[in-house]
């Protein structure tokens, strides 16, 4: 595997590849401040080895990618909708590295704020995404997968100004955050840490995102358009996107497959990542069968 740097949509989007370069291309979105790396490399390689062309990439304002500008206020992005930039903005940097790529259409699948991307992708491009995976996401609506306070808290943390402070705050995230029902393997989360602020962390970046997700308006209006095959996956146990997120994304996009994963919470547990490349290579296949 080899990292590039591709320019697409105005920004410098880092990204790589796993498996044969003829197979279905999936494209992985990831989440809030969080660097492609964050899908593991194991899990990236399960999936290959199900007969797909994995693609995973860094959004802007995480790991290589572009670093962007502006202080969002976070009470404006709430009130006001406004915010440097935009989850469309976002779904546009995903459809342009499909074009660089030469990838007319893909299989989507993408986690926390990188389904929220996933499905704007699918609203603006419907022709570009063959399948749809919504991993522990929402719709955007303000009554649904709002987060606990203690796990609102870790979001809105001061931000780390050392190697050693980003990976404790890390760690402290997730033993909210994560899977109470699986093991919480901190030496594996501390790895992950320090690999990430090695690859960068753009100052500020998280916010920008978060402000751009709550400047977004409810996607359910748009995401009843939505005509392929889809497949929303969330923990039963999610404190920072309450489940009731994943259920109203199930409940907008017509004939969507729901699975609530019990224990799971706003992580991805190594336990579960059978039952989740099952679900994406199960709904990918559904699409395929049908053209």
């Amino acid at each position: 595997m080899t990292e590039h740097l591709t320019r697409v949509n105005g920004v410098e989007l880092c990204h790589e590849t796993f498996g044969a370069p003829g197979a279905r291309p999936l494209l992985l979105i990831m989440g809030l401040g969080a660097p492609m790396t964050w899908w593991d490399d194991e899990f990236c390689a399960d999936l290959a080895g199900q007969g797909f062309r994995v693609i995973r990439f860094d959004n802007r304002d995480a790991g290589r990618s572009s670093r962007m500008r502006g202080r969002p206020n976070l009470a404006q992005a709430y009130l006001l909708r406004s915010a440097p930039y935009s989850l469309a903005d976002m779904a546009e940097d995903a459809a342009g590295l499909l074009d660089a790529l030469g990838v007319d259409a893909a299989h989507v699948a993408g986690a926390s704020m990188g389904g929220m991307i996933a499905q704007t992708l699918a609203v603006r491009h419907p022709a570009r995404v063959r399948s749809l995976t919504s991993i522990m996401s929402s719709t955007g609506g303000r009554l649904v997968g709002r987060p606990s306070p203690r796990a609102m808290s870790m979001l809105l943390a001061a931000p780390p100004r050392t190697r050693a402070d980003y990976v404790e705050l890390l760690v402290r995230t997730f033993r909210v955050i994560g899977s109470p029902g699986y093991p919480f393997d901190e030496e594996r989360m501390r790895r992950r840490a320090e690999r990430t602020y090695d690859r960068g962390v753009p100052p500020g970046g998280s916010l920008r995102q978060l402000a751009a997700i709550m400047a977004d308006r409810d996607r359910a209006p748009r995401l009843r358009k939505i005509r392929v095959p889809a497949l929303v996956v969330h923990g039963a146990r999610d404190p920072l996107v309450h489940v009731s997120g994943g259920r109203a994304t199930a409940r907008a996009i017509p004939g969507a497959d729901l699975d609530i994963v019990p224990g799971m919470g706003h992580d991805l547990p190594r336990e579960v990542w059978p039952r989740v490349t099952a679900g994406i290579t199960r709904i990918a296949n559904r699409a395929d069968a049908t053209g």
